[in-house]
């Protein structure tokens, strides 16, 4: 065969993917969350999906599936055809999972294919105003003094919420009692009802709440004071050194959908996230984009699962 008849061979295998990311979409497309509604993932997602509607003339919808630590709605989207028109909208829920609940239904690199983030932000740890503490180091000593009498509060096992409590407990030589929730909402209530003592949300949705005097801020989790509660101390500052963890959000499809129209998500989320009116309105709330190619989310996924694995042996975690 000719060289020019070998190209024109491969153009037409891959002619039909390309000509199918050209009219995608067709249809509504679901991106599905796998947690309660008014969490970071349910927030931004429907940030994303009222953008992806604009661009690509089709309704991108988002539907709140949570329950079992995000087992539930992931695992749908892992049985669902890997055609482009079912989404998962994800976080390092699910990379610590992998090591977390090995016995899943499904298993993140396998069944799902990354297709592009959308942000991270800090954590805040707050505290009920009954506490008797009023900074960080008077926390873990008033902890310490009771060991296994204070609870915290999470939206489940493997949540971001979770481990940012798990790795601050190893770290800080404290007994706090896990008390997961079924979604964010349900755990942030609990918090500022002064059911559960501590938690870690984050500050994009628990902000307002420190403002607003409901919890006390006892410390911010990335490595620099964050600027939408710069009052507040990191935690490795405030007490704990070397403490550092986030919250990040992305979107991945199932195992067999088609590279071009993973490659079309891609850039169309990636226009969003960097929309001047959207940075300014996420910086606001101390969401920063996060900007990569579906090769870059996947790498950013991998070292992600290694990370929380070696926490998870080092801490003796396990699935509640």
């Amino acid at each position: 065969m000719c060289p020019g008849a070998a190209l024109r061979t491969l153009g037409n295998l891959t002619l039909p993917g390309t000509v199918l990311a050209q009219d995608y979409p067709t249809r509504p497309v679901k991106i599905i969350v796998p947690f309660g509604a008014g969490g970071p993932a349910d927030v931004y997602s429907r940030v994303l999906a009222q953008h992806l509607s604009d661009a690509l003339k089709e309704p991108f919808v988002v539907e709140d599936r949570p329950g079992a630590g995000s087992l539930i709605g992931t695992d749908a989207v892992a049985k669902s055809p890997p055609d482009g028109y079912t989404l998962l909208a994800m976080s390092n829920t699910h990379t610590t999972n992998e090591s977390l609940i090995p016995n899943k239904p499904f298993q993140l690199m396998r069944d799902f294919v990354p297709v592009a983030g959308i942000n991270y932000s800090d954590l805040v740890m707050v505290i009920h105003p009954s506490v008797p503490a009023k900074d960080l180091k008077e926390f873990i000593a008033y902890a310490k003094s009771k060991p296994g009498e204070l609870n915290y509060a999470s939206s489940g096992a493997g949540t971001p919420y979770h481990m940012a409590a798990e790795l601050f407990k190893a770290m800080s030589g404290t007994n706090l009692v896990h008390v997961p929730h079924k979604a964010s909402g349900e755990m942030r209530n609990s918090v500022i009802g002064g059911h559960v003592q501590m938690a870690f949300d984050a500050i994009t949705t628990m902000a307002p709440n420190v403002k607003a005097g409901q919890v006390r801020a006892l410390g911010t989790s990335a490595a620099k004071r964050s600027s939408v509660l710069p009052e507040a101390p990191t935690i490795a500052e405030a007490g704990v050194p070397g403490y550092e963890s986030t919250i990040w959000l992305g979107i991945m499809a199932p195992t067999g959908t088609p590279k071009a129209i993973v490659d079309k998500l891609n850039a169309e989320i990636n226009k969003v996230i960097t929309r001047p009116d959207v940075k300014e309105a996420w910086d606001q709330q101390g969401a920063v984009p996060l900007v990569m190619t579906p090769g870059e989310f996947e790498t950013y996924l991998r070292a992600d699962i290694e990370k929380w694995a070696k926490v998870v042996k080092s801490a003796g975690l396990r699935a509640e």
